[in-house]
């Protein structure tokens, strides 16, 4: 059976890179990519082997918590779990717990992830080759680490499964793990400020994260180097006991999504009023932008990309308090009004096949676009002015306040009129409506990451002109080329709004069924 469901989750892969082209070279531009870490990694190992022994456990241990880390929680930052196999879709099948959970492991050991991730892994048994019986060791670890970054990732899935059944929940979830893995940057920052140097810090750190469940096992093979085997084989009961505790809480978390799906409810949904369609006109554009809104509003999927906004102003003041120098908090509405003004790119593919009703009522693609943008800039346009004002006033710059203001508007509508062209032409691998908000799809998040990248570049070119306007007037003190700045980034974003919009309006009447198809290819 464990066979079975192993050749199921290979063949619904390669039934899905045969429909898509675009996600088969993202597989494959991923595993290369994958490939190329792992030699790099090789051959800093080989490299590390001959350094002092304290220095190799100091580093093994580091990068290997980090391993854990990344495949524990990073999925919830980026382009999720891969759930080719999804256990809720096997829930009607007398499929024992414990075999559906040892067939997700494989699956999840054999992904290409999985496989370069264990590579590396059995590479860090470079390190102690002089020593052979070390380096056996460190294989076994090396082992051992792997399976607990691929149960750790399931784990969660699982558990954010059950934790999910409610909106409320899911976000609350949501800001839970978000908000400490981005301030963990600063956080690490502000602890090395307490020494004097890099050499200094890593091993305290790593001495630290020894002790813990992401780092135990990775400290075996250092402790036996440096001659200390209690140490070594607290760390491996540890590291056994994380992998043991894993596996319990993700049979225990499977075996209840099984029982009970996430989606099952036994409440009718409450009826109050038509909301924010009584609102927004009558119209196209209104209905648009009034369904738009109320996925912001109530789409656990929508509520995870506006986690980060509070948290920008948060982390630029940090690192710009720590140099002594606010300037930096300038940064704060640019980077805010790219990020909202990039929200939209997806929102097609959230729509996933309730993107029909658009088709079946002849709602031209003019009014889809403008009804999204509509949307977004109900809080997006307030969002960027007040942080941009806040960020001039916090760091004393009232003299570059209008040049901030025409950069970051600029920004904003540029960055809506690139989502209205660039969602209405393609159709982007994400979670769909009611499922884990954390799945992804093989190659999906690889595809979406090189798009976004190819959209931020041409956004940085479009905006050019007002940026090198206010720049200008910020190094010669001249408050007039501010408001040159300002005139000329609302005038040209705005153009290029009405063109993005006509353009992706276009596209998306013309190209209507066939997105739709590829939507329903998502499901």
């Amino acid at each position: 059976m464990v066979a079975h469901l192993v050749r199921l989750r290979f063949r619904l892969l390669a039934n899905a890179l045969t429909r898509s082209p675009w996600q088969a070279v993202a597989v494959i531009l991923g595993t290369f990519y994958g490939l190329f870490t792992l030699l790099l990694a090789v051959v800093g190992l080989v490299f590390l082997s001959s350094a002092p022994a304290d220095l190799g456990r100091t580093v093994t241990v580091i990068g290997g918590a980090i391993l854990i880390l990344g495949w524990t929680f990073l999925p919830l930052l980026s382009s999720g779990i891969d759930e080719t196999v999804e256990p809720a879709k096997l829930a009607t099948f007398p499929i024992p717990v414990t075999t559906l959970l040892i067939a997700l492991a494989a699956s999840g050991v054999l992904g290409v992830p999985g496989i370069i991730t264990t590579l590396a892994a059995f590479a860090t048994s470079l390190v102690w080759w002089q020593t052979p019986m070390i380096a056996l060791v460190a294989v076994f670890c090396g082992a051992i680490g792997a399976l607990t970054c691929v149960v750790g990732s399931r784990m969660l899935a699982a558990l954010t499964v059950r934790i999910s059944s409610g909106r409320r929940a899911r976000e609350a979830k949501t800001v839970l793990v978000l908000i400490p893995l981005l301030l963990l940057g600063p956080a690490v920052f502000a602890l090395s400020r307490l020494f004097r140097d890099l050499r200094e810090i890593l091993p305290v750190i790593s001495d630290v994260i020894a002790w813990t469940p992401f780092g135990a096992i990775w400290a075996v093979p250092g402790d036996l180097a440096t001659g200390h085997p209690g140490a070594a084989a607290l760390h491996a009961l540890i590291g056994l006991a994380t992998l043991v505790a894993a596996t319990g809480v993700w049979r225990w978390a499977l075996d209840r999504s099984l029982e009970r799906p996430a989606g099952a409810t036994t409440t009718a949904p409450s009826s109050r009023g038509l909301g924010l369609f009584a609102v927004f006109s009558g119209t196209p554009t209104g209905a648009v932008a009034a369904r738009s809104l109320t996925y912001w509003l109530r789409d656990p999927r929508y509520a995870q990309s506006l986690i980060s906004i509070p948290l920008v102003p948060a982390i630029v003041f940090f690192y710009s308090g720590t140099s002594g120098d606010l300037t930096g908090l300038l940064f704060v509405g640019p980077i805010v009004a790219v990020l909202l003004g990039m929200s939209i790119y997806t929102d097609v593919s959230y729509d996933n096949t309730a993107f029909s009703l658009h088709l079946q009522t002849a709602v031209s693609g003019r009014a889809d676009r403008w009804g999204r943008v509509i949307a977004v800039s109900v809080f997006a346009v307030p969002t960027t002015i007040i942080l941009t004002v806040a960020s001039v006033w916090i760091s004393d710059s009232g003299d570059r306040l209008v040049g901030m203001l025409g950069i970051s508007l600029g920004l904003l509508i540029t960055g809506l009129a690139l989502s209205s062209l660039v969602s209405g032409r393609f159709a982007f691998s994400v979670p769909a409506p009611g499922d884990n908000p954390f799945k992804s799809r093989p190659g999906g998040g690889f595809t979406l990451m090189l798009s976004m990248f190819a959209s931020w570049t041409a956004l940085a070119v479009l905006a050019l002109p007002e940026m090198v306007i206010a720049i200008i007037g910020f190094a010669t003190f001249n408050e007039t080329l501010g408001w040159v700045a300002l005139a000329v980034g609302l005038a040209l974003s705005t153009a290029l709004l009405v063109v993005g919009v006509r353009v992706g309006g276009r596209i998306l009447d013309e190209r209507g069924p066939e997105l739709l198809v590829q939507l329903q290819r998502q499901k």
